[in-house]
């Protein structure tokens, strides 16, 4: 795979970026990313195992973990920074103190606008990445300077926009309407879905569910597990308050759904799914009452092996993908 303009900004070998995926990717994950070549980043809970209000404990959690990565890798690696609303900002304002004390080379910001720390990280040095849904946000990124723009198709998994737009049909679009370097998420998980989204116009991938299924990951053996035995349509979307989620089918989402149908309040679903959340899942390894953030590319993945596995396995397959599309487009030369 050649270097190209996203690998340059960054200093990747390869144009891989692992998604943040919260309490699952921490330091042993995010470093084996990055010494493979690609980008590893941190998610906002890593490597914890219990839930924490105090602004003070969530910062130095973070710096910790930042620094457990600088201690296993040289290369480049990234920290996610969910902006949030209201008193969410707390959190991420702290997350974003600890990221410039520290000196991490990359942010990769979402749920939230790019103008709320934009400025503030590239003045600092700090290659900023932000993740849209829509055409319409990727130009609101582009306009206050972010270096690169994440895609998020409705397949992926974690938090999402409503608008539900497809990876097929977002990234053309915004490769269209953008000039800086776009990096496509959801859905991808092997050679075959890396060639597709740089045909589509996409400078980078994002992977978050194939990573959160290798070894370094620290989803729950359970999580690992349901994922290897996912299917095609082992997934389902879940409005939380302001925010789309998308989640492997198991008793818990359609408890949520039936509820929702049965007309719940707003607050008796959040409460609800506040009970039996992503981390029970993880603590407990409770794979069938709790949520399991997970996008439709679990139906794909059939081994858990090593981060590094996955993306030499990616990287080494290409010319072979590639060659099999030429073979497939030949009647239309």
């Amino acid at each position: 795979m050649a270097r190209n303009r996203l690998c340059d900004l960054l200093g990747l070998r390869y144009p891989i970026i692992q998604a943040p995926m919260n309490w699952i990717s921490g330091a042993h994950l995010v470093a084996t990313v990055s010494n493979a070549g690609g980008l590893g980043t941190l998610g906002p809970n890593a490597g914890v195992k219990r839930i924490t209000s105090d602004l003070e404990v969530t910062g130095e959690r973070l710096r910790q973990q930042i620094r457990k990565v600088k201690s296993l890798t040289q290369k480049p690696f990234a920290v996610n920074i969910p902006i949030g609303f209201g008193e969410q900002r707390e959190y991420s304002q702290k997350c974003l103190e600890v990221v410039l004390e520290e000196q991490v080379p990359v942010v990769v910001s979402s749920v939230g606008s790019p103008k709320v720390y934009t400025k503030v990280l590239k003045e600092a040095g700090v290659k900023v990445l932000h993740a849209v849904s829509t055409v319409t946000y990727a130009k609101k990124a582009e306009d206050v300077d972010v270096d690169a723009i994440i895609c998020e198709g409705y397949e992926a998994g974690g938090h999402k926009g409503f608008d539900e737009l497809t990876t097929f049909t977002l990234i053309p679009m915004v490769a269209d309407a953008v000039r800086i370097p776009i990096v496509a998420g959801g859905g991808i998980v092997d050679a075959r879905g890396v060639v597709a989204a740089f045909a589509l116009g996409a400078d980078g991938v994002y992977l978050g569910t194939r990573l959160m299924a290798s070894r370094e990951s620290d989803a729950h053996p359970n999580i690992k597990e349901a994922i290897v035995r996912a299917e095609d349509a082992c997934t389902v979307s879940l409005h939380h308050g302001e925010m789309l989620g998308r989640n492997l089918r198991n008793q818990y989402t359609q408890r949520y759904l039936d509820m929702r149908a049965a007309g719940a309040s707003a607050e008796e679903l959040s409460d609800f799914h506040n009970k039996h959340s992503l981390y029970h899942a993880q603590v407990t390894g409770n794979i069938e009452d709790c949520e399991i953030m997970c996008g439709q590319g679990a139906g794909l993945i059939t081994s858990v092996p090593s981060a590094a596995e996955i993306i030499e396995g990616i990287v080494e397959s290409i010319p072979s993908t590639m060659e099999k599309c030429q073979d497939k487009l030949a009647n239309f030369s």
